[in-house]
């Protein structure tokens, strides 16, 4: 990552202004860090107001992280020149994250910031904390876990400055963001339907399902673990990929334990779980 970029796009200089005003009085700043867009943004704009060696980036480790999310984490936080702490959440022992109500998200992050708080906050002597909510995010009704932040006194500049998705990415692209484009990923646990337990033993199966999905060369997919069903949705334009690889796959995948797989023609659906849970029309992004 470059410490001095081109100028800014213009159109977005006053939202930088407005992360950086977030940012005034933080001595040494930590961020919860996935490695995706969002958060790795954040890291890079807090890299460029305060320096170096103020700037802490934090992954959660538990079976709802991706083995590769954990290795992508990795790897962004070394292009971005940053000290990469993980911690370790223990989510799955919450009786109220294990029963997956449309609140699970809640659940995870109050877990996060609780370690965070308990474990990170004074070893590396930060006085703030935030996150990588955006703008959108803000709106969206199927995300409680903002709600964990709000209890936690996390800060959240990209939303406080007015940033979307897209205006994020631009700014990803402009510092050098190696994930400035990459598709969104939530947790694993995403996966599972509403009211359905999350176990280890489901997790590690739709981490593994998906590993198996994105070697065909598809862009991004989801595997719904519906009981011993496999529900794969990926972008209609790579329907053919999965088609064409389709017997291997189904030896792959029952070897996960899954009797049946299905490859869903409605393509991509992220966060419809929630959003279908509420009663509210359509999905995420």
């Amino acid at each position: 990552m470059s410490d001095h970029p081109s100028a800014p796009p213009p159109h977005l200089v006053d939202h930088l202004d407005r992360v950086a005003d977030a940012l005034v009085g933080v001595h040494r700043l930590g961020v919860a860090f996935s490695g995706g867009v969002d958060s790795s943004v954040l890291v890079a704009l807090a890299r460029r107001e305060l320096g170096r060696e103020r700037v802490v980036a934090i992954t959660g480790v538990s079976p709802s992280l991706a083995a590769r999310e954990r290795t992508r984490a990795k790897e962004v936080a070394q292009a971005l020149d940053v000290p990469l702490v993980e911690v370790r959440t223990r989510e799955g022992e919450r009786p109220d994250y294990r029963r997956n109500g449309p609140d699970r998200c809640f659940f995870c992050k109050d877990e996060l910031f609780t370690v965070i708080t308990e474990e990170v906050v004074s070893q590396h002597g930060l006085d703030a904390v935030a996150y990588g909510e955006n703008a959108d995010d803000v709106l969206r009704p199927d995300r409680p876990g903002s709600g964990a932040a709000t209890a936690h006194r996390v800060l959240r500049p990209l939303a406080d400055a007015g940033l979307g998705k897209a205006a994020v990415r631009e700014l990803g692209r402009w510092l050098g963001v190696p994930t400035a484009d990459t598709p969104a990923s939530p947790c694993l646990a995403s996966r599972i339907p509403h009211h359905q337990e999350v176990t280890p033993e489901k997790l590690a199966q739709v981490d593994r399902a998906e590993d198996a999905v994105l070697a065909l060369g598809v862009a991004e997919v989801r595997v719904r673990h519906h009981g011993d069903l496999a529900r794969i949705e990926v972008r209609p334009e790579d329907l053919p990929l999965v088609l064409a690889s389709h017997d291997a796959l189904v030896v792959e995948l029952r070897e996960l334990g899954f009797r049946h797989v299905t490859l869903d023609l409605a393509g991509l659906q992220p966060g419809l779980f929630t959003l279908t849970a509420l009663g509210l029309p359509g999905a995420g992004s």
